[in-house]
C-alpha cells in the first residue's frame, strides 16, 4: 500500500522537478512547507482557486488522463480571463483509494498541460476522503502593474461583445452522459437529444470538447489594453455575460443567429442548439467586450492564433440581456446558466 509521501513523490513531485529542471526554472517547488516563486518585476500576482467533484463536475468512469488536464484547463482558463501569465500551481487531492493506474493518467494529463502552459506544479496536499474523489486547485499568474488586468467592472456602453471558440457542444455531451446514466436534473427536453442520430463523430466531437478544454492563456494576454472587460464561460453564456453586465452597471444586446454553435450540434432541434449555446456551461472559451475601434485589431489577433472570435452583440445602457432571433423577435431563454444550489 503506497503511503500519502510516496504517492505525491511518484506521481507528482518526481515529474513536477524535471519538468522546472528541463524548463530552466528557479522554483522550489514540491517538499517544503511552502513553495518559493518570483513575480516579475513590473507585475501583481492573479490568483483563483477552482474545485472538481466526481460525481458533480466528472463522472466516476471519465478518463483520469483527460481529468487530470481538465482539472488543471478549467483553473487556467481563469488566469486568461484576466489576461494573466501563469506562474504555477497548487493541487488538493482528495481520493478514497490509491489507484495506481488511475494517479499514472492523472498526473500525466495534468503535468502535461502544466508544462506546455508554463505553469508548473509547485505545492498542494493529497488526503483520504469517504468516498468520492475531490480536486481542488489554485492557480498563481501575474498580469502587469502598468497596464489594467481585464476586469469585469469595466464594460462600456457601445462596446461590442465577443466569443472566443465555439459554443455548446460540452454542455450537450455533459447532457447527453447525464441521461444515459439516468441523472435527472439536466432541466431539457432530454426527448429531443434521444431522438437525434447521434453518430460516433459527433459524439467523439462532443466528449472532447468537454473532456480536454483549451485554457486561452494567448488571447487573454493579447486582450490587455485592448477589450474592456472579459469573463471565461464555465456556467453558460447568459450567466457569466451577466456577471460583467451587473458589475459594469449595463445590459447588452444578443443576435442569436450570430452565436457560433459548434458544428457537432446542428443535427439538434432549434431549442436543444439554443439552450446549449446561450445556457450550456463548461466551456472554457472567453467572453468579452472591446470598443468598435478595435474590430480591425481583434479579427488580426484571431487570425494570428488561428482562434474563432466572433461578435455576438452590443453592451446598452439599459439593464439586463436583450436577446433577438432572425427574425427580429425576443427569445425567451429556457434557462440561464449552472448554479450549484439551484439544481
Amino acid at each position: 500500500m503506497s503511503s500519502e509521501f510516496a504517492l505525491i513523490d511518484r506521481y507528482f513531485k518526481q515529474p513536477a522537478a524535471q519538468q522546472l529542471a528541463a524548463a530552466g526554472k528557479s522554483v522550489l517547488g514540491i517538499g517544503d512547507d511552502c513553495a518559493l516563486l518570483d513575480v516579475p518585476p513590473g507585475m501583481r500576482l492573479a490568483v483563483s482557486k477552482d474545485m472538481l467533484i466526481e460525481q458533480r463536475h466528472f463522472f466516476s468512469d471519465v478518463d483520469p488522463r483527460s481529468l487530470g488536464h481538465k482539472t488543471l484547463a478549467v483553473n487556467l482558463s481563469d488566469l486568461a480571463a484576466m489576461g494573466a501569465k501563469p506562474l504555477g500551481c497548487l493541487l488538493g487531492l482528495g481520493l478514497p483509494r490509491v489507484d495506481d493506474a488511475w494517479l499514472s493518467a492523472f498526473s500525466k494529463g495534468f503535468l502535461d498541460l502544466a508544462l506546455a502552459t508554463g505553469c508548473p506544479l509547485v505545492g498542494g496536499d493529497t488526503v483520504k476522503t469517504p468516498h468520492d474523489i475531490t480536486l481542488s486547485v489554485t492557480v498563481l499568474g501575474c498580469v502587469p502593474q502598468a497596464q489594467p488586468a481585464l476586469l469585469r467592472h469595466a464594460a462600456q456602453v457601445s462596446d461590442d461583445i465577443w466569443v472566443s471558440g465555439v459554443l455548446g457542444a460540452a454542455d450537450l455531451a455533459y447532457r447527453i452522459r447525464a441521461g444515459l446514466m439516468g441523472i435527472d436534473h439536466t432541466a431539457i427536453d432530454q426527448a429531443a437529444i434521444d431522438q437525434a442520430a447521434i453518430d460516433q463523430t459527433t459524439l467523439d466531437q462532443l466528449n472532447k470538447a468537454l473532456d480536454w478544454p483549451t485554457p486561452r492563456l494567448q488571447l487573454g494576454q493579447a486582450l490587455l489594453g485592448l477589450a474592456h472587460a472579459a469573463v471565461d464561460i464555465s456556467d453558460g453564456l447568459l450567466q457569466d455575460l451577466n456577471h460583467i453586465l451587473k458589475a459594469s452597471d449595463v445590459g447588452a444586446i444578443l443576435y442569436e443567429p450570430l452565436l457560433p454553435v459548434a458544428s457537432a450540434l446542428l443535427q439538434f432541434s432549434t431549442a436543444v442548439r439554443q439552450r446549449a449555446a446561450l445556457s450550456g456551461g463548461d466551456t472554457y472559451e472567453l467572453c468579452f467586450t472591446a470598443p468598435l475601434s478595435e474590430r480591425a485589431r481583434l479579427i488580426t489577433i484571431a487570425q494570428h492564433m488561428n482562434i474563432q472570435l466572433t461578435r455576438v452583440g452590443q453592451v446598452v445602457q439599459t439593464p439586463g440581456i436583450a436577446i433577438f432571433d432572425q427574425n427580429n423577435r425576443l427569445i425567451k431563454p429556457v434557462a440561464s446558466g449552472f448554479d450549484h444550489f439551484s439544481e
